[in-house]
Formats: structure tokens, sequence, C-alpha cells
């Protein structure tokens, strides 16, 4: 049986996407810095054991500066060995910040000369409770973005994990784009109100403005590059540049995204 490589193998979206797919039979190579099969982007020692036997491949980029560099040498390398199907985990939101720089990932795997599948979720449920950027706020009682009161389809991982595992094992994805959403609009504020709810703790939202938040994640250790995306990315959630449905999950399973609700229930 041929070897499906999985990127960020014990991260948010990769654990979740090698599970479904070993519990679908398939054979399954979990590769992060931390995992069962050692990789590093900035270790090409590491890129071969990686690769070898590998018919497909789920991609989850290095998210530096040179992301799209290193996916393209990697993608290249991925099907001069074989590989013949790529699926990229990219963002809803890259094309709705007007800069072509986001994009550039998605034009690396488009560029490999493998069968190409992107996939564009909405901000992740799931960053609530897995990223310490929202989760350690949460888990203070005190949540303060600079996305003001501006609406969201938060995605649940699972369904991003059910369309990957999805478009790896099937046919008929090639060359497609697909935009994942959860079925529902909330605010920041609605979404740490549900959790509030179900915990019975008392959590609080209050939006800030681009500086103050800025300085919160200074001072919480986070670079300037990641602060300034952060705040464009809720610079546009704050304008309502978000504030839309996405039908991907269901072209892909034929079925409705999971609601915000589900997550809270399972996770609270």
């Amino acid at each position: 049986m041929s070897t499906i490589l999985v990127l960020g193998g014990t991260g948010k979206t990769g654990r979740r996407v090698a599970a479904r797919l070993r519990a679908r039979g398939a054979e399954v190579r979990a590769a992060s810095r931390r995992g069962e099969t050692r990789f590093d982007w900035y270790d090409h020692d590491t890129w071969e054991p990686a690769l070898s036997g590998v018919s497909a491949a789920y991609l989850v980029d290095s998210q530096g500066p040179d992301a799209a560099g290193l996916l393209a040498a990697f993608t290249g390398a991925a099907v001069a060995r074989g590989a013949r199907r790529l699926v990229l985990l990219s963002s809803r939101d890259w094309p709705k910040l007007g800069d072509d720089r986001l994009l550039a990932s998605e034009r690396a795997v488009k560029a490999s000369g493998g069968a190409w599948t992107i996939l564009r979720p909405t901000w992740f449920a799931q960053n609530f409770s897995e990223d310490p950027m929202l989760r350690d706020p949460v888990d203070a009682g005190l949540v303060e973005l600079s996305a003001g009161h501006g609406l969201e389809p938060f995605v649940h991982a699972d369904d991003i994990a059910d369309v990957a595992a999805e478009v790896l094992l099937r046919d008929g994805h090639a060359g497609r784009t697909y935009e994942l959403s959860g079925p529902r609009l909330l605010s920041f504020g609605d979404a740490i109100g549900e959790i509030a709810a179900a915990t019975g703790r008392s959590i609080t939202y209050a939006p800030v403005s681009p500086e103050e938040h800025a300085a919160r994640l200074a001072a919480r250790g986070y670079d300037a590059d990641h602060i300034a995306l952060v705040n464009r990315l809720f610079a546009s959630i704050d304008a309502g540049t978000n504030a839309h449905l996405s039908d991907g999950v269901r072209q892909v399973l034929d079925r409705e995204p999971r609601d915000f609700t589900e997550y809270v229930q399972s996770t609270w």
C-alpha cells in the first residue's frame, strides 16, 4: 500500500487528518518536528525520509517569510519521487487581504507538477482551546482582541480533517480550491459567550484598538511580523469582510458543516 504523508502531523489539523486516514485503512506517515517521523522545514536531511514511498501529501507550510520557496522545493522533490496528489492547507483570508505574497504557497503547489487541491478554511473553532493566542486569554477570563464586533463563520477542525481525508483518498478534486467555513456567523463576543455559558465561568470579550492589541501580544513575546498579520486579519473581520458562509464542506462531503455549538459542547 502506498503511503500518505501528513505534515504538521501533531498539529491542530494534521493529527486529525492522520487519524481519519488511518480509520479509513490508509498507510499514513505523520511528520513533524516532534512526531513519529521527524520533519523540519529547515533541516533538509529530514525531507527524504518523510518523502520515501509517498503517493500523496497533506501540506502545512512553514508559515515563515520563506514558506513558498521551501514549499516549492519540497513539492518538486515529492513529485519527482512519485507523489501524485498534493493537498495544501491555506486560508480563506489570504485573497481578501490584498497581499499577493500570502498566496505564494498556493502558487508553489500549483506549479509542482502534481495533482493539487487547495483548502481555504476560515478561523478554526479549535483556536479557542488549542492556540495559545486565544486559549490563554480564555483561561484567564478576559479576551481582548482588535476584531471589534465583526462576524466570522468559525470552522470546526474536524470538518477540515474530513475534507482533507476525502480529497486525499478520492479522485475528482484535482485542480480545485475549496473554501471551508462553519454554518453560522458569530462575533468573537458571541463565541466567548457560548464558551462562558458552557463552562459556567465568567469570561469577558473586550474589543481593543489595534495598537492596544499589538502591545498585549508583544508583551506575551509575539514577534512584530506575527502581530502585524494578526491585526490585519482582525481588521478584516471588524470591517465585515469575512461575514459570509462558504460551501466547501458541503461540496466535498455532501453534508452541512459542524456548528460552533458542537465544538463548544465537545470541548468545554
